[in-house]
């Protein structure tokens, strides 16, 4: 990070506050080993923090809602966005009535809901949601994949292609001096334009999933406490 660079009051403030949590934590004996609440709730007093609100975010941590949405990459572009929710007690039949609301109105789509003995699934297309149970309660795993993303990489690069063996033709006379000219220009745009319109749209796509995602995290912490 460069010396000379500058931050804002919003930064400042997140650069103080975590210096001092980490602060706390290294004086305390027991930090290596893990903290309970009340000790954590302790710590942040100390550096001017509300205990209710370190309460309240240690509830997200332990059901997951923190934890970010996960993304699967081909060749260094995200093709798909996952995450897991954590539910320390069994979802009812009401609750997750609820939850499926929350997702079709969040990825606007009715979907399809199936229930499979223990495991409850709601789908649509390449989203889904699927219900498990688990030791203490079940667990909700939303997954979804750009379906059509390495299609149009590979028709992309195969457009790049043909403009370069045209090309190729060309300066060997194989092909008219209209079509050297016409055929690479031609194919050549419709590359660039597939493969640009997949490189940058992709990245938004992932963070729109991921955005969405996050909000059914929050809204399921509402509905099963």
């Amino acid at each position: 990070m460069s010396p000379d660079r500058r931050f804002d009051d919003r930064e400042i403030a997140a650069i103080f506050e975590r210096a001092g949590l980490l602060q706390e934590a290294e004086r305390h004996p027991k930090a290596g080993e893990g903290l309970t609440l009340a000790q954590l709730q302790e710590i942040a007093r100390d550096v001017g923090l509300d205990p209710t609100h370190v309460a309240a975010a240690a509830r997200d941590v332990a059901a997951g809602t923190l934890a970010p949405a996960t993304r699967r990459a081909w060749f260094g572009l995200p093709i798909g966005v996952a995450r897991t929710i954590e539910f320390h007690r069994p979802v009812s039949d009401a609750q997750w009535s609820a939850l499926v609301v929350t997702l079709r109105e969040t990825f606007d789509a009715r979907g399809r809901v199936v229930s499979d003995g223990p495991f409850r699934e709601w789908s649509n297309g390449n989203l889904q949601a699927l219900l498990e149970p688990t030791a203490t309660g079940h667990r909700l795993r939303l997954s979804t994949r750009k379906g059509n993303a390495k299609a149009r990489v590979i028709i992309g690069a195969s457009y790049l292609w043909l403009a370069l063996v045209f090309a190729l033709l060309g300066t060997l006379g194989a092909v008219s001096p209209r079509a050297a000219v016409a055929a690479p220009l031609l194919l050549g745009v419709l590359g660039v334009a597939t493969l640009g319109a997949t490189v940058f749209g992709l990245p938004r796509w992932a963070a729109l999933r991921g955005r969405q995602m996050d909000a059914i995290a929050a809204r399921a912490a509402e509905l099963v406490p």
